[in-house]
């Protein structure tokens, strides 16, 4: 064992301040220890007087409280002094021994008990307090722990603290002096302190700040309308009074000697406090100008329909928000025809304004973009009026503008008449009659008008609804049905169905044709054009396909070679010319494109004709034929479907189809018009006459066998489209092109065309004509893609065999490595592809600026998910 000794001198000044800080460390432990509740008291009746606490509350209880927390803080001393330890050096001197690895300092001051009278052992004990002494002097004071978590578990001191740090922020230490006036006996000292305080608080929207009045030491000062004026007075009751003219109250004014008293700024005046230490002041009021509003510039339309109208908007604060409201103006509406009678009564179309999402909103342009096509006011001339309105609830209006609302263009004529007749029915239920006597009128002659029976069909099932609609009663549920229906209608009319890339040729030809001569704009113009060339580029793609290389090499000298570069420019030319205005220019121009591509689909139909059919070709045939057996299938099930809802009708609508088709069934007319279409077809596919014609009177057969009872009929259907699913795996089995990725495409497309027929199949044995419907649509979209993928393996496989002849005739021009109209092949894109781009500058702005306006559109519609929203925001704001 060992003796302690005291610490050598050299020790002891070493350590000197280390030992200070940590005792100074200790002291803070056991003051905050022992003390606590003491601060947390103080802090929390602090944060209670500089938030106004005091003046709140009845007199009473703000003396239990100052009692309570009187005797708490007390408790609290008498606590921490009887906790409280003071420190000592030898206390503070172990505490940092303990972080010393070895204890140094409680080894320098042991003493040596055995072998003190050994040389060579005081020798070792002598070096060992010389290494211990060493060690000390590298001590670092000892951090003190201010954690009194255990002995606070509620963090009850943190609450205070929070408190108090609160009222430094949004309280005022000024507030404490208030409490003093509920002490006795302190009246006489309220002279020498405020007597009263004051605030005025600007809107929100103004972003001005609040003021203090007993800092503001001005006679006059400014504030925005609408601001709040708040004052308190402190001391005896009636001491101070309070007169201002600055609200413009005449009602409900109370005492001016009310304590707490709260207005509002409505106008410019003086306000004073009266009194002992009042002060008076001269309150000019900043009026808030009402916004303003106007069209920047004229109504414009795309050839959908859509609208886009741009506003200007200002507001010395900002806007908040605003509306656009379209009502019909009657006096300028040309009341002919169907608008002779008085209209329905209609509610104005109230639109939401767009507003900028992020920026400033005193000052901004926007544009108003909405879609109106199947309103009933559409076409029609309106009135527009913007109207919007800032934070104060003061607005601002347009000049009402005399428009014509737009609406969808429609080049068909007999589009035109179904929309023309729409609108009608939309002014008057009454007009309800004389729609379907037009209707029928119109329809007489089905086979001089409509392209498909699909559309002619779906006429006269409008027809009969609306008649009986009308005979037993016309509300509006019947209304929007029988105008929904006649919309979809005319779209049908107008787009139809345009799988055959000539057809669309023509039909944009037509359409551009009719814009010119009505005079549209250059939007649904630069629209159209666009149209036109996705058109052509489709039907060259499509004659790319049906091309052989070999009739294309027979016929290259006898041909004169069109390239895709002068086409480009032709239609570049066209849209010049119709931007410049010179109309008459531009549709000569136009019929000699369509008079070049008329002279290019015979030259490829006589080719198509001298050669012979390769596999994919004859399997493109087959699918072809499969598919217009399964659209006539469809087209007798619809019928079918139809004349279960009005069995009447059937024996009038067979005496029609008999009268129309010179007394043949309903079922062969069916047929002559399919066989028709197969003909034309045919041009095109190289298909032979005799095979289109044996298809036709085979189905004209199955067709008359059917017509017994409905149950009769449906099997009849079901059986015919068994033969058209075992056709189809036979077709399957047979398919080019395994092994390939558009061949394998095409195969699996095929499958889900059988699995749809078969439902199809099943659906039509049950009588269910709704769900075989369906179902025979998607076999015929399914049949459609593997066409599709079946032209591009054929393709590829063009695309190959040109480059294997390019390897043999080195030197040359293979004729493969041109399209029928004399294309040089692109690097990329295979056989259909070009290297040139298709999309001119001004068409590079205009969509630039499409798709900017529609992202502004859709981030303003508040229905969208916020993550949608949130991305469209982040678009504007880059772009």
């Amino acid at each position: 064992m060992a003796n302690t000794t005291p610490l050598p001198d050299t020790t002891t000044r070493a350590l000197r301040w280390p030992i200070r800080l940590t005792r100074l460390g200790m002291l803070a432990e056991r003051v905050l220890r022992g003390f606590w509740p003491l601060f947390s008291i103080i802090f929390l009746v602090a944060a209670l007087l500089m938030m106004g606490v005091q003046d709140e509350l009845a007199v009473e209880a703000v003396w239990a409280i100052a009692v309570a927390s009187f005797g708490g803080a007390l408790y609290a001393v008498y606590y921490g002094i009887r906790s409280f330890i003071w420190p000592t050096w030898d206390e503070a001197l172990d505490r940092l021994d303990q972080t010393l690895p070895g204890r140094p300092i409680a080894a320098i001051t042991d003493t040596q008990a055995i072998g003190s009278q050994d040389p060579a052992s005081q020798a070792v004990w002598d070096a060992h307090i010389d290494r211990m002494a060493e060690r000390a002097k590298s001590a670092k004071p000892v951090q003190p722990d201010l954690t009194i978590a255990r002995r606070d578990p509620f963090a009850l001191r943190y609450v205070a603290l929070l408190a108090f740090v609160t009222a430094l922020i949004f309280g005022s230490v000024l507030r404490v002096a208030s409490v003093t006036q509920m002490t006795p006996g302190m009246a006489d000292q309220l002279a020498t302190g405020p007597a009263w305080e004051g605030w005025v608080e600007p809107p929100a929207y103004t972003g001005a700040p609040s003021l203090y009045l007993n800092d503001i030491t001005n006679d006059a000062f400014r504030v925005p309308e609408g601001s709040r004026l708040t004052l308190r007075l402190y001391g005896e009751v009636g001491a101070l009074t309070v007169s201002e003219t600055v609200s413009g109250r005449t009602e409900d004014v109370g005492s001016a000697a009310d304590i707490n008293q709260e207005f509002e700024v409505t106008k410019s005046g003086t306000l004073s406090i009266d009194g002992q230490g009042g002060r008076s002041w001269n309150i000019v009021m900043v009026p808030d100008s009402a916004p303003s509003v106007s069209l920047s510039s004229n109504m414009e339309s795309e050839a959908d329909g859509q609208m886009q109208q741009r506003f200007l908007a200002t507001d010395d604060f900002g806007v908040v928000g605003g509306t656009a409201t379209i009502n019909i103006d009657l006096v300028n509406v040309d009341r002919r025809h169907g608008l002779v009678v008085d209209p329905d009564p209609r509610e104005p179309i109230v639109l939401d304004a767009p507003m900028p999402i992020s920026g400033n909103r005193a000052e901004f342009e926007e544009t108003l973009i909405e879609n109106l096509s199947e309103h009933p006011f559409a076409n029609l001339p309106v009135t527009l009026q913007i109207e919007v309105e800032d934070a104060l609830g003061q607005t601002g209006q347009t000049a009402l503008a005399e428009v014509t609302l737009p609406g969808r263009r429609f080049f068909d004529p007999l589009a035109k008449s179904v929309i023309e007749q729409r609108r009608d029915l939309l002014w008057s239920k009454s007009n309800a009659p004389r729609v379907a006597q037009i209707l029928r009128t119109v329809s007489h002659r089905p086979e001089d008008i409509y392209r498909s029976e699909t559309a002619y069909l779906r006429t006269r099932m409008i027809i009969r609804r609306l008649e009986a609609f009308a005979a037993y009663g016309f509300g509006d549920e019947e209304q929007e049905e029988i105008t929904q229906a006649l919309w979809d209608l005319a779209i049908l009319l107008e787009d139809g169905s345009l799988s055959d890339a000539l057809e669309r040729l023509r039909r944009a030809q037509d359409q551009l044709s009719e814009a010119m001569r009505d005079g549209a704009s250059d939007e649904e113009i630069a629209e159209l054009m666009q149209e036109l060339r996705e058109a052509m580029q489709d039907y060259m793609r499509q004659l790319a396909e049906q091309s052989d290389p070999q009739d294309g090499q027979q016929s290259a000298e006898n041909m004169q070679e069109i390239t895709g570069d002068q086409l480009q420019d032709m239609m570049d030319r066209i849209q010049e010319l119709m931007e410049q205005g010179r109309m008459a220019e531009a549709q000569q121009l136009l019929d000699q494109l369509n008079q070049m591509m008329e002279n290019m689909r015979v030259t490829q139909g006589q080719q198509g004709q001298q050669g012979q059919q390769s596999p994919g070709e004859q399997a493109m045939e087959g699918l072809a034929e499969t598919l217009r057996e399964q659209q006539g299938l469809s087209d007798e099930a619809f019928r079918d479907l139809q004349e279960q809802f009005n069995p009447n009708a059937q024996a009038g609508e067979s005496a029609q189809n008999e009268g129309r088709s010179g007394g043949q069934g309903r079922g062969q007319e069916h047929t002559q018009q399919g066989q028709g279409q197969g003909q034309g077809e045919q041009q095109g596919e190289g298909q032979q006459p005799g095979q289109q014609q044996g298809s036709g009177q085979g189905q004209a057969q199955n067709q008359q066998d059917g017509q017994g009872g409905p149950g009769s009929q449906a099997d009849t259907l079901a059986d015919r489209q068994q033969a058209l699913r075992d056709e189809l795996s036979r077709q399957q089995g047979s398919m080019p092109g395994a092994g390939t990725p558009e061949g394998d495409a095409a195969r699996e497309a095929l499958g889900r065309a059988g699995e749809a027929m078969d439902n199809a199949e099943e659906a039509l044995r049950q009588n269910d004509l709704a769900e075989a419907i369906d179902n025979q649509s998607a076999a015929m979209e399914a049949l459609r893609e593997g066409m599709r993928n079946l032209g591009d393996q054929m393709a590829q496989q063009q695309q190959q065999q040109g480059q294997g002849e390019q390897g043999d005739q080195f030197g040359q021009n293979a004729p493969s490595q041109r399209d029928p109209l004399g294309r040089e092949q692109g690097n990329s894109g295979g056989q259909l592809g070009t290297e040139q781009g298709l999309l001119q500058d001004e068409d590079v702005y205009r969509r630039a600026r499409d798709l900017l306006d529609e992202i502004r559109r859709r981030s303003g519609e508040t229905e969208r998910p916020e993550v949608e929203r949130d991305y469209l925001r982040r678009l504007l704001d880059r772009f």
